[in-house]
């Protein structure tokens, strides 16, 4: 069966996410970006910009609310109590979808590169996907939203960051 080839495209300023097929709108969805902002040096905690593709889907069966670190499941399921009792530690939940910067100089290779700053689409608490920005350079989204995303995309699909 071959795929539609889907986009995504996503807005720093409105916090949103959304989904094309072509031209055709499929579905937005509400994302929370960095709280430092766009931008896309390493080591900045910056949503970065521009051209990028999905390079790799990380989840495909885990349970709503699985905790990975290192792109690895923890055998953790996320409780609403564990942010209050480790509050610094960023929440990677249910799925992630590992992004890939396509312009080099601006976030890809050397100091820019969104891979190997471990820029991802991943779920999160649903109470930290809020519209105000608070991610380490992430894109957070809902988890039946981003288990919803990720059925749908695929390794390769596009993803255009814009302020």
């Amino acid at each position: 069966m071959n795929r539609p080839k889907l986009n995504i495209i996503i807005s720093i300023s409105d916090q949103l996410l959304a989904l094309y097929n072509s031209d055709r709108l499929i579905k937005s969805y509400p994302v929370c970006t960095a709280k430092n902002g766009a931008g896309e040096l390493f080591g900045s905690e910056c949503t970065p910009r521009g051209k990028h593709i999905i390079r790799a889907k990380i989840g495909a069966g885990q349970l709503s609310g699985s905790v990975f670190v290192g792109r690895r499941f923890t055998g953790e399921i996320y409780q609403h109590g564990f942010a209050k009792s480790q509050t610094n530690r960023d929440w990677i939940l249910t799925r992630i979808l590992w992004l890939s910067g396509l312009e080099k100089g601006k976030n890809r290779l050397g100091q820019v590169d969104t891979m190997r700053r471990y820029i991802y689409i991943h779920g999160a608490p649903d109470e930290l996907v809020t519209s105000t920005p608070s991610s380490h350079g992430c894109i957070r989204m809902l988890n039946t939203d981003v288990i919803e995303l990720f059925d749908r995309v695929s390794v390769g699909s596009s993803v255009l960051i814009n302020e």
